[in-house]
């Protein structure tokens, strides 16, 4: 439950400038989603540092989106870390949940982070979330 109302708090918090994430992993002995840290004011390649190497997480990320015309958007973005060098059966019981957890979160646009760190930048943002 305590997932949740963070979860709500996160969707509902006013912002107006910058990148707020919210990092949840999921509890291999209680089979359990956990929320790990909350970020505000972070950049994705700063987020992508402090993402463990070796171990998957979901991350709810308000991302500022400057669009052509000058507009901002806040658009709420699942990111799927899923970094290659994770153990197999972790990768798998990640992957097995992620549709229970973006549907939890209540989070239409999913990003797939495999590659670690390179996948994971303003640039790669920008691309796939201002792809038409």
């Amino acid at each position: 439950m305590e997932l949740k109302d963070s979860l709500r708090k996160f969707r509902f918090a006013r912002r107006n400038a910058g990148n707020a994430a919210l990092v949840v992993k999921i509890n291999k002995q209680k089979l359990i989603m956990e929320e790990v840290e909350q970020f505000d004011s972070i950049t994705p390649e700063d987020l992508a540092e402090e993402l463990p190497e070796n171990s998957p997480r979901y991350v709810v990320l308000s991302y500022q989106l400057d669009h052509s015309d000058g507009r901002k958007s806040f658009p709420l973005v699942l990111v799927n870390w899923a970094p290659p060098s994770c153990e197999i059966g972790m990768l798998t019981l990640h992957a097995s949940a992620l549709l229970d957890f973006q549907e939890t979160a209540d989070v239409g646009k999913v990003l797939e982070v495999r590659d670690g760190a390179e996948g994971l930048t303003k640039a790669a943002l920008d691309t796939k979330l201002l792809a038409k």
